[in-house]
């Protein structure tokens, strides 16, 4: 079982490079990250975007453009098209957001004649988060694509959940369907849909996990609130997964953690698409999108 960042380096380290693909790459963040992970030999970078704008940053940052294989396209919807048109047709195995904004990147994916969308299939937001006041790792979503999950939607995105535990090599990963309670009230729709898919993991339908909700974020992760309260739960204080009703009360977490917590450890890749995508904001730190690649290459086929 992984349970922090440098493990995962350390498990990549023992496998074949991926090709990563960075969209519209022309800011010292993406274009430092992905040197960062050249250098640690976990993937092969290609830059798609302005090249004198790509090797002016490489000045700046004392880095050695020759590292990357570098694609010059001067315009940003059209890198993107073009960074997601290499990895559909197979010569990348990681779509990586560079300086756009996360609407273009998007709809890069998105597209449906040249996207990376498979049919029928739900795109969401997965986070792996190291808070050093909690004993594990914890996989978290949906803090940016899905604004308003419906029932559907959630059990797409558990089993995107459940499946990036399993890459950490989490055997039965224990998922906490939140809401503001742990009591069951009809009246509250997250309960009533944590409630539905408690059931369905029980009874098998989404397999390889355990799960309970509704869940309060207090008793999913903290053993002593859980006891305090008197739930019985195989899921309270030792969750794995987070499962969060909507894209506000997610988002929330991912920033309080990333701005008001020493320490923290993140990484985001949008799961469901053709391939890994990274998926960070342009405010996120080089590290952080450093972890994303990480995460992205460990999850990619």
């Amino acid at each position: 079982m992984i349970t922090n960042f440098e493990q995962i380096y350390e498990r990549l380290r023992s496998k074949s490079k991926k090709r990563l693909v960075a969209a519209w790459s022309v800011d010292d963040h993406t274009i430092t990250a992905a040197y960062k992970a050249v250098q640690m030999g976990i993937v092969d970078a290609t830059l798609v975007g302005d090249t004198e704008m790509i090797r002016q940053v490489c000045r700046n940052e004392n880095i050695d453009p020759s590292v990357f294989t570098i694609i010059h396209n001067d315009n940003e919807l059209n890198s993107i098209a073009q960074a997601v048109g290499m990895v559909r047709e197979g010569q990348g195995d990681i779509l990586m957001k560079g300086l756009c904004s996360t609407d273009k990147y998007m709809r890069g994916i998105l597209n449906k004649e040249r996207g990376l969308l498979p049919p029928k299939a739900v795109l969401s937001h997965v986070c792996v988060l190291g808070n050093p006041n909690y004993h594990k790792l914890i996989v978290l979503g949906d803090m940016a694509v899905i604004p308003l999950p419906d029932l559907n939607q959630k059990i797409a995105i558990t089993k995107y959940l459940v499946n990036t535990a399993k890459a950490l090599d989490i055997a039965k990963p224990k998922v906490a369907l939140l809401a503001a309670t742990e009591q069951m009230l009809p009246g509250m729709q997250a309960c009533v849909d944590a409630a539905i898919i408690a059931k369905m993991i029980e009874r098998g339908q989404i397999p390889g996990c355990v799960g309970d909700g509704p869940l309060a974020l207090d008793v999913a992760i903290s053993a002593e609130a859980a006891a305090i309260k008197k739930l019985q739960s195989p899921v309270a204080g030792d969750a794995d997964c987070l499962l969060f009703p909507n894209i506000e009360s997610a988002n929330v977490f991912y920033k309080v953690n990333s701005q008001l917590c020493k320490d923290v450890k993140q990484a985001a890749i949008v799961a469901g698409a053709m391939a890994p995508c990274v998926l960070s904001s342009r405010a996120d730190s080089i590290d952080t999108k450093l972890n994303s690649i990480a995460l992205a290459a460990l999850s990619a086929k």
